[in-house]
């Protein structure tokens, strides 16, 4: 039985992390993200220190029509993808109005589209073969309305809810759905994102403890995974409860920088 994982996003942070994860757990790999150099960085290691297969695909998954040629690239190298791991993605910070709009259309096209269009492509070979598994990284944001993160917030409020749905949908398939919902993580995406000094980042968790968590969660087959116990209580236990007033300024305090 093969056990190849496609990981999006692999370049940096909990996609990183995770692509070590299943290597040292005897996993082939496909790597995609946009940055060459530390594609090959990462295969070489993973190579040498676990004997594992890798491949290296470079791909910009903001940009139209990039999923469908990714299946086809991975087609073209007759891997069969038993493990999908959708990890790309980007935030940023500020008011919507003044962000600019073609940001934040990459970042749906990313976020959500390239996320919903990989799943469709790979559940088809994994739902006819009777085996598979899909990790979707979504967030903890994905429970809240996100003021100085509308669209991020937003963004993976979908992925949350798509997962959930299509894991249900390919229930007796043999193919499993999981998605990650970490709160903050200290990787790239803090500085890409023009998140330093928000102090919703103050206590960020590492990526390899997050890509952990993801990782068993997924191989358990579970629907939600949440790497901090405090974040599961607030988000299932005491969110339903609150108002909606007080919840924005909850969420737009975490989100405001240090002065």
């Amino acid at each position: 039985m093969t056990n190849t994982a496609l990981i999006t996003g692999a370049s940096a942070g909990i996609g990183e992390e995770l692509a070590r994860v299943h290597a040292e757990n005897g996993g082939d790999l496909v790597l995609v993200a946009r940055r060459k150099a530390r594609l090959e960085s990462l295969a070489n290691e993973l190579r040498a220190d676990h004997g594992v297969q890798v491949h290296v695909i470079v791909a910009d998954l903001e940009k139209s029509g990039a999923a469908k040629k990714l299946m086809a690239q991975v087609d073209a190298l007759g891997v069969a993808i038993d493990v999908l791991i959708n990890n790309a993605g980007f935030g940023g910070h500020g008011k919507f109005h003044e962000s600019g709009l073609e940001r934040d259309q990459r970042m749906m096209q990313l976020n959500m589209v390239a996320l919903t269009e990989l799943s469709y492509y790979f559940a088809q070979g994994m739902v006819e073969r009777g085996q598979g598994r899909i990790l979707n990284v979504g967030s903890s944001a994905g429970f809240l309305p996100g003021p100085l993160q509308a669209v991020y917030y937003a963004s993976k409020a979908y992925v949350n809810s798509f997962s959930q749905a299509i894991a249900n949908e390919l229930q007796g398939t043999g193919v499993t759905v999981t998605v990650l919902c970490p709160g903050p993580v200290a990787t790239e995406f803090q500085a890409a994102g023009d998140l330093d000094g928000v102090k919703g980042f103050d206590l960020a968790a590492d990526a390899r403890s997050v890509a952990e968590c993801g990782y068993r969660a997924m191989e358990r087959g579970e629907l939600l995974a949440i790497n901090d116990r405090k974040i599961r209580v607030f988000l299932e236990g005491l969110l339903p409860f609150l108002p909606r007033k007080g919840v924005l300024w909850m969420s737009r305090k975490s989100m405001e920088k240090s002065s």
